[in-house]
């Protein structure tokens, strides 16, 4: 009888694959085992640096400026000739504006093609009167745009009662750092030192504008009554009381100082960093006085400068990227891959929040702190998502001391929302009636519970073994359950968007015991096999964010997203599926040279409609991931994920 040859390992070439996208990874590593990858934007924060600068009147940066100026250049729309919100995106007139602005700061010539077509696509789209309302704001601090056309916010709204209706409290984090500066800005109407006395006299048409928003389903009868409220304010602008208007900016000034977060700064976020150093500098504080040095260094800590193009990050993100890249190596396992991890565990430790009550405790005072930000420091401000992936990472290695977990789950279990979900940095912070101030106009004042974030929530303490049937764990369950779309996916509040939403709930599912025989796993899995692209891979574009809901719009195939939609169809046991396979390959046939992967769309979700974000390490680590769970998976005999995520 003749010997059966036994055949070449099917998954060898996974394992190489795996292998090369591991080393390159732990090449990124930092020596202190942290990974931080790039986070961009769109144009909106390089050019706003800009004008920061010319606000400030500091020395011009000759150097600089021309990088950030190719920058701005490169990323101009070839099809409608002014800038969008991402990749590839349509035209914004509001990014647009600010990009124009910050070109002819730095000197192009407004007669060179590429501003005579950015110039003509503004006007045609209503002009300098059509932007949103931080665009107005800042048109508005260079005398370049009237202050009557910003909604009035007082900075008296800072003394007002916890109860009052419209409290900064009831806003988000996000929300809360950008605008209280900006109440003191607004209230005495600085004007930019701007040397050059560069305005955009020739982006205004001369016709009155309707002000739109990007709110989800404004209210009229709220509408209208802000509105009157808005001009109540207005009328009323030059009449509150000197001592009263005195306590309520000094107040913010101290409310400012009191969350600075050093040289990573107010908020760790660039919107409200620039707002508070243009806050300090109207109030008299010298350049080299500590608070406002300070404050300006954090802003340039953001800068990402290269040999010909430079531009400013909106944030930076690595706890996140630590985390996620945690995961990817536990997942690859192996000798070293472990020990990369537990380097990364290593740097995570120490940054866990545990002495400060940041603004969540307003709404949740008895809780202790205990989460993790994402940045490298922002005590006021952790979020539950970074601290359920830094949880669930910590468990899946071992960690020996389990105080970080068990504070980490104390905090989380602390903000869970009265519906059962989990909002990113607040508790119950739903106040809907708010998205209708005609300031509001991004429709991003709040942080309501989402499915991705509650997702993480109940994936992490599934993982650590509490019971679906508790009453914590049902209330959140329920809540998936109802936040489940007509088509089978969830929408995803801080990724791109319903393959993000619908990874990341497969996953809590999984992990707290639903398998492929329920209802919702069922028609979740299906939904994803039914939008996988001819290729195998899986793609989605930003516009998926849309107003109408219409669900999810197909966009090439992307290194992320096709790792999440793989994760998620992993979660739902469906790894010897064909679409599975198909997208393995997809991911394999698409890795680069050095092990890793490419992609320039952007998966990232800021504020849907308005902000997007490109996380230059998504297609780093979650590709790795994602192929190998697939390897483990297939040489395993339940093939069913054993973790949170």
């Amino acid at each position: 009888m003749a010997t059966k040859l036994q055949s070449a390992d099917p998954l060898a070439a996974i394992d190489q694959a795996v292998d090369r996208a591991a080393a390159a990874l732990t090449a990124a590593q930092r020596p202190d085992g942290h990974w931080v990858f790039e986070l961009e934007a769109d144009c909106t924060i390089p050019a706003e640096y800009v004008l920061l600068r010319h606000y400030l009147g500091e020395p011009v940066d000759i150097a600089l400026e021309a990088k950030i100026g190719r920058y701005l250049r490169r990323i101009q729309s070839p099809t409608h000739d002014g800038w969008g919100l991402f990749h590839a995106g349509g035209f914004d007139v509001s990014a647009s504006v600010k990009a124009y602005y910050a070109l002819k700061m730095i000197g192009d010539d407004l007669q060179a093609p590429h501003m005579v077509r950015a110039r003509t696509a503004i006007l045609a789209a209503g002009g300098a009167a059509a932007v949103n309302v931080f665009t107005r704001i800042q048109l508005a601090l260079f005398d370049a745009g009237p202050w009557s056309t910003v909604p009035t916010m007082p900075p008296e709204l800072i003394l007002l009662p916890r109860w009052f209706p419209i409290h900064l409290s009831k806003m988000s984090y996000w929300a809360r750092t950008v605008v209280v500066p900006l109440l003191v800005l607004g209230a005495l109407k600085p004007v930019a030192r701007n040397a050059k006395g560069t305005k955009v006299d020739e982006l205004y048409t001369g016709e009155a504008v309707r002000a739109g928003t990007k709110a989800a389903d404004p209210k009229w009868l709220w509408t209208k009554g802000f509105n009157t409220l808005d001009r109540l304010l207005k009328a009323g602008d030059g009449l509150w009381p000197t001592k009263l208007r005195q306590r309520a900016i000094r107040a913010c000034e101290a409310w400012v100082v009191e969350r600075l977060n050093g040289e990573d700064g107010l908020g760790a976020i660039y919107p409200a960093m620039a707002n508070s150093v243009m806050m300090f500098d109207l109030l008299g504080y010298a350049e080299d006085h500590p608070v406002r040095a300070i404050a300006r260094q954090s802003v340039e800590n953001l800068l990402v400068i290269k040999e010909d193009e430079a531009y400013c990050q909106p944030c930076v993100s690595p706890v996140w990227d630590t985390a996620l890249a945690a995961h990817a190596m536990l997942e690859a396992g192996g000798e070293a891959n472990i020990a990369s991890a537990d380097a990364a565990l290593d740097w995570l430790k120490p940054r866990q929040v545990l002495d400060v009550a940041g603004d969540w405790a307003e709404e949740r005072p008895g809780v202790r702190p205990g989460g993790w930000a994402f940045q490298y420091n922002n005590a006021h401000y952790p979020d539950l998502d970074d601290t359920a992936v830094v949880v669930m990472a910590m468990d899946r290695a071992g960690t020996a001391d389990r105080m970080p977990i068990d504070r980490g789950v104390e905090w989380t279990v602390g903000l869970q929302s009265r519906n059962g979900g989990w909002g990113a940095f607040d508790a119950d912070n739903a106040y809907d009636y708010l998205n209708n101030l005609p300031f509001a106009d991004h429709g991003a004042l709040l942080d309501p519970p989402t499915a991705d974030v509650s997702a993480r929530c109940v994936s992490m303490l599934a993982q650590l073994g509490e019971r679906p049937d508790s009453p914590r764990m049902a209330a959140a369950i329920d809540y998936l359950r109802r936040e489940q779309e007509p088509e089978g996916s969830w929408f995803g509040r801080w990724g791109v968007n319903y393959i993000y939403g619908t990874w990341s709930v497969l996953c809590a599912l999984n992990a707290a015991g639903f398998g492929q025989g329920d209802p919702m796993v069922a028609r979740a899995a299906a939904w994803l096999r039914t939008i996988q692209n001819p290729d195998g891979g899986w793609g989605e574009d930003c516009n998926s964010y849309d107003l109408d809901r219409t669900g999810h719009v197909s966009a090439p195939s992307t290194a992320s997203q096709t790792a999440w939609a793989l994760l998620g169809l992993m979660a739902a046991g469906e790894v010897d599926s064909e679409a599975v396979a198909r997208g393995i390959d997809w991911l394999a046939a698409n890795q680069d040279a050095d092990g890793l992967w490419g992609q320039e769309y952007y998966t990232g979700g800021g504020f849907p409609r308005v902000f997007y974000l490109r996380y230059h390490g998504y297609p780093k680590y979650f590709p790795l991931w994602a192929m190998a769970r697939y390897r483990n998976l297939k040489r395993s005999n339940t093939k069913r994920v054993t973790v949170g995520m």
